[in-house]
């Protein structure tokens, strides 16, 4: 894999909240238009790593490279404004506002303001429920929908990687299975994706390439289909050299 082909890499990254050494030494690239998937515990760090990436931790040390331009340091709204988005834990969506007008409010930076009106009809295109619901509240909206919405929402600054956090947190295994369906629909418009989520075998069988992070390190990364799964399984759950 030649640097042309890598979108985002990390290298040598490290974060501290206070005295406390949250993810340490952390490498890893993805490739520009792939699946790739971040697996790991409660605690494990990946969320933490997702928020420096954004430019909402600041790393101790360490290098972030979106695109081939450093954006360690930038504001949040700045490495939006290059090209990466993210729909954050929770599905979280603004509960008082409209769907159209959360939609809205993914349209803010600049260059994706000029073409709102063809991005929403992307979104509606690939999220027909949220074209029914466009004049209701979010707050009425299920667990699915308002993941359906926060993607979307993310769609709407027309970026070139979307970060999911915990795209599967709360939601019933038929919901799961359509959210990755609409995730590999998007990625076939060429938009990369990063997607956090403790759900190893649906991380495993709907990505390219995953990585494992344990107590704010990773500890293994590959081809979805060659890593052994009782290691990943093991790592996961902090047993035997993982603990």
């Amino acid at each position: 894999m030649g640097d042309k082909d890598i979108i985002l890499k990390v290298e040598d990254l490290e974060v501290h909240y206070g005295d406390f050494l949250a993810i340490q030494n952390v490498s890893m690239s993805v490739e520009r238009g792939s699946v790739t998937t971040l697996i790991g515990a409660n605690g494990a760090g990946k969320s933490t790593l997702l928020n420096t990436i954004m430019g909402i931790n600041r790393p101790i040390k360490g290098e972030i490279t979106f695109d081939g331009q450093d954006i360690v340091g930038m504001r949040t709204s700045s490495i939006v404004q290059k090209g990466i988005t993210m729909a954050p834990e929770g599905s979280l969506v603004f509960e008082g506002m409209s769907v159209k007008e959360n939609l809205l409010m993914g349209a803010y930076v600049s260059s994706s303001r000029k073409k709102k009106d063809s991005l929403m009809e992307k979104v509606y295109a690939l999220f027909p429920i949220l074209k029914e619901k466009e004049n209701q509240l979010a707050t009425f909206l299920s667990g699915g929908q308002r993941q359906m919405l926060a993607i979307a929402r993310a769609i709407m600054s027309d970026p070139k990687m979307i970060i999911c956090d915990e795209i599967s947190l709360g939601l019933a295994p038929v919901v799961i299975n359509d959210i990755f369906d609409k995730v590999k629909e998007i990625n076939q418009t060429g938009v990369t994706f990063l997607i956090v989520d403790q759900e190893i075998e649906r991380c495993i069988e709907h990505s390219t390439y995953s990585f494992v992070m344990v107590k704010g390190g990773i500890v293994m990364e590959g081809n979805p289909s060659e890593l052994p799964r009782d290691e990943v399984r093991d790592a996961f759950f902090g047993i035997n050299k993982y603990a």
